[in-house]
């Protein structure tokens, strides 16, 4: 039988972090299945899934636990691999100047909704021709088969106007 494990690591930035994760995962009889990482502000910070043998399970998670010893700050968490409801996935793209509150409107009218965020990524950058603050989001969404996307449309084009940004709405086919 197998396991899944969600992993996240916080620690310095410096070369060979993801190879020091990648070994002790595929050391210790787990298999590498979906991650994110980045650099943020001279941190590494990242999250990943990794699938294991029951009889490989104990001896993974002691392994990597080990790297609290070298200034790693990890969360092991054991899942179970999906979500028997029928789902579908939107997208949510949005641009604009950046100012506070915008990640919490959209997700305040997600969370209304109760439809859940899985993948956010945001960005923070200058404008290039007057280098005045930008703000980028990228969203996937996942919702019931039957959810009522119109008014999600709705709730999204009365944020866009009150905060004057641009949000970009698809479905996934």
């Amino acid at each position: 039988m197998q396991q899944h494990l969600v992993v996240s690591l916080i620690s310095d930035d410096k070369p060979g972090i993801v190879e020091k994760l990648s070994s002790i995962v595929a050391d210790n009889g787990g298999n590498w299945e979906d991650s994110r990482m980045a650099r943020f502000a001279g941190k590494f910070a990242g999250i990943l899934r990794v699938s294991v043998a029951d009889s490989h399970s104990a001896g993974l998670h002691e392994a990597l636990m080990k790297l609290s010893e070298q200034g790693y700050k990890l969360q092991i968490e054991r899942t179970d691999n999906g979500d028997a409801a029928e789902r579908q996935e939107i997208e949510l793209s949005l641009i604009g100047n950046d100012r506070p509150g915008i990640v919490r409107e959209i997700s305040r009218a997600l969370a209304a909704r109760r439809f859940n965020v899985e993948r956010l990524e945001t960005s923070y950058d200058s404008m290039p021709w007057s280098g005045e603050p930008l703000f980028t989001a990228a969203c996937t969404v996942s919702v019931s088969a039957d959810a009522d996307l119109d008014g999600l449309q709705e709730d999204l084009d009365k944020i866009a106007d009150e905060l004057g940004i641009d949000i970009e709405f698809a479905e996934e086919e």
